[in-house]
């Protein structure tokens, strides 16, 4: 992807927003939950943490261990989600999230995170960042991202067609999902860059925000 010379507008009537790696930085939490999980698996940690971004934590252990049974992966899923929901040592926002977030105050967006409710609630507290009204999270779909269900689902719940929203991602599993949903994304942070999001930022420092007379958000990408 060529990087642009010059400002890039977007308009959309509602934007959805991922929240590990897009607004808040958890690595830190991921890496140390993820990498005891493989070692006690005898799996290759860099190979396992090349996987789990994005994705709801069942749905990694699949693609690691394709001939486990679903049953024991949702209920290694879920000592890992508390391992995770426990730890938040590390956990910041994205620079520039604050502000982003502000910007969207009284405006449509919604979170679209393959986290969990308690997840998603306790990442966002440490981060010091507002959790949006509208939330879809890992018990509000039956699909983990990159199927597009998430990003449907709050397109829906806040009464917008899909062409009608604009995503905010950082993995190349969400980037996936989005595009399946038929939605443009801006991709975030360095892992979003190899994905072929429709605009790459290096973080939200580089968005604003504003609305236009007819409520249509006006998203300015800045190079």
């Amino acid at each position: 992807m060529t990087p642009p010379t010059a400002s890039t507008e977007f308009r959309a009537r509602a934007l959805l927003l991922d929240m590990d790696g897009t607004l808040v930085n958890s690595d830190a939490v991921v890496e140390r939950c993820w990498r005891r999980w493989a070692e006690r698996k005898g799996l290759d940690p860099a190979h396992v943490l090349s996987v789990v971004h994005g994705r709801q934590g069942h749905a990694t252990m699949a693609v690691l261990l394709p001939d486990r049974p679903v049953a024991e992966n949702l209920a290694e899923n879920a000592v890992l989600l508390a391992e995770e929901t426990a730890d938040t040592d590390g956990i910041v926002p994205v620079p520039g999230a604050p502000a982003f977030l502000a910007s969207l105050q009284g405006h449509p967006h919604a979170l679209v995170t393959s986290a969990s409710v308690d997840l998603s609630r306790t990442r966002m507290d440490a981060a010091g960042l507002p959790l949006p009204p509208v939330r879809i999270t890992a018990e509000s779909v039956s699909a983990s991202k990159p199927d597009p269900e998430g990003f449907l689902k709050g397109a829906a719940e806040l009464g917008f067609a899909p062409a009608d929203c604009l995503v905010f991602e950082d993995a190349e599993v969400g980037i996936a999902a989005a595009r399946s949903a038929g939605m443009r994304v801006i991709g975030v942070g360095p892992r979003a860059a190899a994905h072929h999001p429709t605009a790459h930022v290096r973080s939200l420092e580089q968005v604003g925000v504003t609305a236009a007379a007819n409520g249509t958000l006006v998203v300015t990408v800045a190079p």
